[in-house]
């Protein structure tokens, strides 16, 4: 009896020894991969060359906008990056409708208060991801691209008619207007290429290479590879 009780209460020893594991959201931000910061031209330099291929392309192969970050509550990807990046926060109504706010639109230098005239841009634009790899990306992939809030640099709050000017092309064939955003620009470019794993053609990394080894040489990049 005294030999079965001792067995009984290793039994019980080793259930209460045995490790605690941390919640699901601890687990998950100790196996996010550690973000990488480096110069904007060795930055360049990881980038993967090959060309360009737009052969199958819509911009429903994305889908966008999902129900964001937070899936509790009715803002969508584009209002969350909205209410992120507002100088003022707007009032946030029914069905997630956003009045009043105030927000800078970086890559024209205008200021905005109305959320409606604002477009949530994808820096690296949807058709350029897709001539850069994405066309090999499963929907569920393709889908993390195009609502990608892990990365500040992903999705930008601009100006309609700038964006429009933006439009799908690379640094080879647009850069903001203003010399004092040009340098942020390439490095968030860089940085979510980098991010996604996605290339760049020949006058793409020429155009980059320019800015990295001339006005913006004192650049960093920082990113972290998409899960």
């Amino acid at each position: 009896m005294v030999i079965k009780n001792l067995a009984r209460g290793i039994g019980a020893l080793t259930l209460t020894l045995a490790p605690l594991l941390p919640p699901p959201a601890a687990q998950a931000a100790q196996a996010a991969p550690a973000a990488e910061v480096t110069t904007l031209a060795d930055a360049v330099g990881l980038l993967k060359v090959t060309e360009e291929d737009r052969a199958g392309y819509t911009s429903s192969s994305f889908r966008h906008w999902n129900a964001g970050e937070d899936t509790t509550d009715a803002c969508d990807t584009r209002a969350e990056v909205l209410l992120a990046e507002a100088v003022v926060a707007p009032t946030v109504g029914s069905g997630c409708k956003l009045t009043g706010g105030r927000w800078t639109s970086y890559l024209d230098g205008q200021e905005v208060t109305d959320a409606g005239s604002l477009d949530v841009a994808h820096l690296v634009a949807l058709g350029e991801a897709w001539d850069s790899g994405a066309s090999a990306w499963t929907e569920a992939r393709r889908e993390a691209y195009a609502n990608d809030q892990g990365a500040d640099v992903s999705l930008v709050a601009v100006t309609s008619r700038i964006n429009r000017k933006k439009a799908d092309k690379d640094p080879a064939d647009w850069m903001p207007p203003s010399p004092e955003v040009q340098c942020r620009y390439a490095g968030e470019w860089v940085s979510t290429k980098l991010r996604w794993q996605l290339t760049a053609d020949d006058r793409e990394l020429e155009a980059l290479k320019v800015y990295a080894e001339g006005p913006c040489e004192d650049t960093i990049v920082r990113y972290a590879p998409a899960a």
